[in-house]
């Protein structure tokens, strides 16, 4: 039996959590860590703001220090038990992606639903080459790596999200 992109996509889709622009806003106030699993052309020509580029042939060899990229850990990647939300143009391969990180341990990697495109549709801002120098003093950053102790826990419950700093990691129950 084969499969189509469509069927792949699909199927990634059933197994992770997807998101909207509302709740990448609110996970981002705490410091969640944004990927953009986009080529880095794509990456350069806008990208959302606080976010770090991981191309998606890349992303699985960044988890753990892959020989192919020198033996550096993306710091996005560098831990398991928190939540990452990974994008890309549509969706597409931002779940695939996030299938991917799930599959490797991660306890709770999110993709937003409808991509860049969702997002800039929303009337986010994206990251241009004309606004790079603006964003780079805008308060829509990643707060420091707490302490080791301290982990990003998130739930999402009735279209809300709920985003807090807690002593011990814990999974982040999956929406509907």
């Amino acid at each position: 039996m084969s499969y189509t992109v469509r069927d792949l996509v699909a199927a990634a889709k059933s197994n992770i959590r997807e998101i909207g622009p509302a709740e990448l806003l609110e996970l981002q106030k705490f410091g969640c860590p944004i990927v953009d699993v986009r080529e880095p052309e794509e990456f350069a020509d806008g990208h959302l703001p606080g976010a770090v580029n991981i191309p998606r042939g890349l992303l699985e060899f960044e988890v753990d220090g892959h020989p192919a990229v020198n033996y550096q850990t993306a710091e996005a990647l560098s831990h398991r038990q928190r939540p990452v939300v990974l994008y890309c143009l549509s969706g597409g391969r931002s779940a695939l992606a996030a299938d991917a990180l799930l599959k490797l341990g991660f306890v709770d990697p999110m993709s937003l639903a409808d991509g860049i495109l969702g997002w800039a549709d929303a009337g986010h801002p994206v990251v241009t080459p004309a606004t790079a120098a603006s964003h780079s003093s805008m308060a829509v950053r990643a707060s420091p790596v707490p302490a080791r102790e301290d982990y990003l826990i998130a739930s999402n419950s009735n279209s809300k999200i709920t985003v807090a700093w807690g002593p011990t990691p814990r999974p982040v129950p999956r929406g509907p």
